[in-house]
């Protein structure tokens, strides 16, 4: 493991156990009530063994995604660190976000780890803010791949009405106008967030912080500068293994139903592609109480059987919630040791 030096920053609590405990809470309480109002006695009896398999896959595709977004971070951070660093932050990147509200999302740990790695916090910042703009960047591409393709396909259920038609519209232009911004701050005018976080922490309650932000400011700038400085051939390849994550993302529940049963591919693929979407705003921990009724209102009506639907929601966030959180929690675990080994290092000194 490659490590430059370490950053001594304090960030405080990293992960909220109150959040967890609400995000998982949520998670199992609508998980229920879709098992609930779906469930047949004896519906596991018109389980195919041949198709079963394909959850392997499933589990496969999950880790494949854990592999595309590590690669992501390696590169972005010009492979300075490890292969297993890269897949560390990923896991706790993925962990975060699991158990933080979407609106916030697994980026400020993401960044406390990448500090741990011994990427200094202004890098880190860069980073985390490119790789949240090639996302934006994937949902620029999605976005016109949905309209268009709902000229020809159901892809917006009817079962939403006008008011979710209109609330996936706002989302869609949200989503457009986010990633211009970002794109505008990071690619053509970096000065701009260094004068947006010299704003923010010029209020009362953030100014002590002050002069260690603006300091990190500056490493931020720079990095965003070098950045905007890269060949095409970069912002290619990053781009490319940020799709490739979201590819995996939006083909897990796809492979989740086909495992239980047939169904329609291509239109799996679009309301996959349209739900993850409408996920982002969804403010709970983890979007847990809010993802489980979107891939129940999405997917649900594709899914031939009814009584599949509370075992298909089921089988899924097992494979992409809890997978996820029980990996994280064995990442997270590596940095709190280092953190303790750091700290008896200093008492001894």
């Amino acid at each position: 493991m490659q490590k430059n030096e370490k950053n001594s920053t304090s960030s405080g609590p990293l992960i909220s156990f109150k959040y967890m405990a609400i995000s998982i809470l949520l998670s199992l309480l609508s998980m229920g009530v879709v098992i609930y109002l779906t469930y047949t006695p004896g519906i596991l009896e018109h389980l195919k063994p041949k198709r079963l398999p394909g959850l392997v896959l499933a589990i496969f595709v999950t880790l494949l995604k854990v592999y595309f977004s590590a690669a992501k971070i390696r590169f972005l951070a010009d492979k300075m660190i490890s292969k297993m660093a890269s897949i560390r932050l990923a896991l706790t990147w993925d962990f975060a976000s699991a158990i933080t509200p979407s609106t916030i999302g697994g980026a400020p740990v993401a960044m406390y780890a990448m500090t741990r790695e011994g990427i200094k916090f202004g890098k880190s910042s860069a980073i985390v803010l490119y790789g949240v703009m090639l996302d934006q960047f994937w949902y620029a591409l999605a976005v016109p791949i949905l309209l268009i393709t709902g000229i020809w396909f159901q892809v917006i259920p009817t079962e939403i009405g006008l008011v979710g038609n209109v609330t996936m519209m706002f989302i869609y232009a949200g989503l457009l106008t986010y990633g211009a911004l970002l794109a505008y701050g990071l690619l053509i005018n970096p000065a701009s967030l260094k004068h947006i976080l010299k704003i923010v922490f010029s209020w009362p309650f953030l100014r002590k912080y002050a002069d260690k932000v603006n300091k990190e400011a500056e490493h931020l700038e720079e990095y965003s500068i070098r950045l905007r400085e890269k060949p095409f051939s970069f912002v290619f390849k990053a781009f490319a293994l940020s799709t490739l994550s979201w590819l995996c993302r939006i083909a897990i529940p796809v492979i989740v139903i086909l495992s239980l049963l047939p169904g329609d591919e291509i239109l799996l693929v679009l309301r996959s592609l349209a739900m993850n979407l409408a996920f982002l705003v969804i403010p709970t921990p983890g979007g847990s109480g809010g993802v489980e009724g979107l891939f129940a209102v999405f997917l649900g009506p594709l899914i031939e059987r009814t009584a599949f639907i509370g075992l298909a929601v089921f089988v899924w966030r097992i494979i992409t919630y809890y997978i996820s959180i029980g990996l994280g929690i064995f990442a997270m675990f590596w940095y709190v040791n280092e953190t303790v080994s750091d700290k008896l290092e200093e008492i001894n000194e």
